[in-house]
């Protein structure tokens, strides 16, 4: 994405002018307006609200060694521009309140004022897209959108951007927004929510920079600084870094990985190569509906499920002459990411939900006859495929004409078993370092209270690496925002089928990564949300108790509130002969189970996977004592709702719910809890 230039807004109040002054005003104001708008970086605008007790810092650009003059809230300071022109200054710690004006004066007369800043406690909310899930879709949304109406809960929406390297600047399109029945249907819903619940008991201003996008993983999120303490991610960042300088040769680069990844698949041959025009075979092809559309409405029974890989093919054939020409090849919109290749030649990858591609073919790819096109379509979520009416699936010859791409179209299936391939490490969403690019990084250090951390569906499907990824993520916002930064993690909630078995999750492998990531630092939190998903959709419409938990939480970490942040938390586990024993602490009043004399969605399990039993419970007091049908000297672990979509119904006398675990058997304390 490009960022806008800025807006120059031009309102001129004369009651009789000629048109020679009207001209002479208008120039002299546009430049004023030009150069005023370089003074401040484009964080700081008006309705703005800033840290409170905390030197807030400011920055802009100016001319080179130019000195300003800040004033604020009756207090100046100084600053003095570097050889770049770039400046940054700090504002005197002031108590929650405002409205407040900063002005700040260059040496040469020019200024910039805004107006209606306010001090309060500020907040990032990150994550992926049950962070920006909007108010407007949200429980109740006609009366919430109706009766919104709070000067003091303003929020900022960072833009989608993907960069390969850190930007300077949020786009001026970006505004602070009061909340009021116009703007609040595009607020997210579980970062407002949050804080309209923390504002009953912290009645200050609350600020909220929302830096969030949907389907994202947790590597496009983090510096490459953070990333290389992380292993297995160093190579791929020394492709990002190529991308930047010369992104002809890191695409040559990634085609050579990515046909690598591919030849190592289990069962791959040396001839399988589905790109490549030498290798042409009819085994495992199928004829495509010639308006393609999502596979899974195909009527195939095989694809009315599958989430995966497919590959597609076709021909387009050319005159000596039309081939002779460069070209771009528009196959259509896919979901929702592609490898594409001309006769063998990659030409480009693009991810989006049914974004239309556009990519360069080079001269000498393409010659007289027929020439191959192959895409590799990569679908994890629902409705996959290569999208668009036929007609618009076109090869446009660098002299203005156009070659439909009107043969028929065949497809193959990927086999599940052969996993998802390489990252494009440029890519947006799945990528290393674009989304810190292109969103945290124009944040500076702007002053903030906390983190509010949603994410993680998106890396279900490898969560080996994901607490390693965690703790990178929350050391590197601390080194940005405040080395004490809090940070309140999302656990993940429910979705997907209801298990009749135990079974082995990604999702729950994530879910307790996030317990024990934010168990294992006193500036952490967790907010537990498994009760409140939807088996059949992965954006949980109820926002409104997510910010009740997440306002709690907060409470009890950040403002240190002496009440149990999240429901009963798991202290010990020991076995005694064939029962397993489990305390619980952070219960208010006592434990309770719904629907039932005894909770559900205990297994107790031995040291391998797939080892695990249902067990039966029975609650004592703070006490939950297990057995299942197992021996005892196996018993290593117990499990709690331990799948995509468990069913859960241990809580307390405050409503607040047990979250899923794992806990080794015997073992003392929760932030030694074992994790496979």
């Amino acid at each position: 994405m490009v960022i806008s230039p800025l807006r120059i807004e031009l309102t001129l109040r004369c009651a009789a002018c000629t048109l020679f002054a009207l001209l002479c005003i208008s120039t002299f104001t546009a430049q004023a307006e030009d150069r005023d708008s370089a003074l401040l970086n484009t964080l700081f605008q008006d309705h703005a609200i800033l840290q409170r007790d905390h030197a807030n810092r400011i920055w802009g650009h100016a001319k080179p060694d130019e000195t300003l003059d800040i004033a604020f809230a009756g207090k100046r300071v100084s600053a003095r521009a570097d050889a770049k022109g770039r400046w940054d200054a700090l504002l005197p710690a002031l108590p929650a309140g405002g409205p407040y004006a900063v002005t700040v004066t260059a040496a040469d007369g020019a200024s910039q004022t805004l107006h209606d800043i306010l001090l309060g406690d500020v907040w990032l909310c990150s994550g992926q897209s049950n962070m920006v899930l909007q108010v407007n879709r949200s429980l109740d949304a006609r009366a919430e959108v109706q009766d919104a109406s709070n000067d003091r809960i303003r929020m900022l929406t960072v833009d989608n951007i993907s960069s390969a390297t850190p930007l300077d600047n949020i786009p001026a399109t970006d505004h602070w927004l009061k909340t009021t029945p116009q703007t609040v249907p595009e607020f997210s819903a579980a970062c407002y929510f949050f804080a309209r619940e923390l504002q009953k008991k912290v009645s200050v201003p609350m600020g909220l920079i929302v830096a969030a996008w949907g389907g994202s993983r947790i590597e496009p999120w983090m510096s490459p600084q953070a990333l290389r303490k992380v292993d297995g991610y160093d190579e791929s960042l020394n492709l990002l870094d190529l991308y930047a300088k010369d992104p002809t040769r890191a695409g040559e680069q990634w085609d050579r990985l990515w046909k690598k990844w591919w030849h190592s698949r289990p069962g791959v041959t040396a001839s399988n190569e589905p790109w490549n025009p030498a290798h042409l075979s009819d085994t495992g092809w199928h004829t495509a509906p010639i308006d393609l559309g999502a596979w899974q409405h195909w009527g195939v029974p095989e694809l009315a499920n599958f989430t995966g890989m497919l590959w597609y093919r076709t021909t387009v054939t050319l005159s000596k002459q039309q081939a002779a020409q460069g070209a771009v090849l528009s196959p259509g919109g896919v979901n929702e990411m592609d490898q594409t290749w001309v006769n063998g030649h990659w030409v480009g990858t693009g991810y989006g939900s049914g974004s239309t591609r556009a990519y360069r073919v080079p001269p000498g790819v393409l010659h007289e006859g027929e020439n191959l096109i192959a895409i590799n379509a990569l679908c994890t979520y629902r409705d996959g495929g290569v999208y668009g009416p036929a007609s618009e699936r076109v090869l446009r010859l660098a002299d203005g004409s156009s070659v439909p791409l009107s043969s028929p179209w065949q497809y193959q299936v990927v086999p599940s078993q052969y996993g998802s391939p390489p990252n494009l490490p440029w890519q947006s969403t799945s990528g290393l370092t674009t989304l810190y690019n292109g969103m945290i990084a124009p944040l500076g250090h702007y002053g903030m209270r906390g983190v509010l951390w949603y994410q993680g569906e998106s890396n279900t499907g490898d969560a080996a690496n994901y607490r390693a990824l965690l703790e990178a993520l929350r050391s590197d916002f601390r080194a940005r925002f405040g080395a004490d930064l809090p940070m309140v993690i999302v656990q993940l909630s429910s979705y997907g089928p209801s298990p009749t078995h135990p079974v082995e999750s990604g999702w729950a492998d994530i879910r307790d990564i996030q317990r024990i990531v934010a168990a294992e630092d006193p500036h952490s939190g967790l907010a537990v949300a498994v009760d409140i998903g939807e088996r059949y959709d992965i954006h949980p419409a109820n926002k409104q108790e997510l910010g009740r938990r997440l306002a709690r939480v907060a409470r009890h970490v950040i403002y240190g509130e002496a009440l149990p942040p999240s429901g009963p938390t798991p202290t010990t586990a020991q076995r005694e002969g064939d029962a397993v024993t489990l305390i619980f602490g952070d219960v208010t009043g006592n434990l309770v189970a719904y629907s039932a004399d005894n909770p559900i969605g205990f297994e107790l399990c031995g040291a391998q996977p797939n080892s695990c039993r249902y067990a039966t419970a029975e609650m004592h007091g703070n006490q939950v004592v297990l057995h299942a049908a197992m021996q005892a000297g196996a018993i290593s672990r117990v499990r709690y709702c331990w799948a995509d979509s468990p069913t859960c119904t241990l809580f307390d006398s405050a409503g607040l719910p047990a979250g899923p675990f794992e806990l080794s058997v015997a073992q003392a304390h929760l932030d030694q809890a074992a994790h496979p």
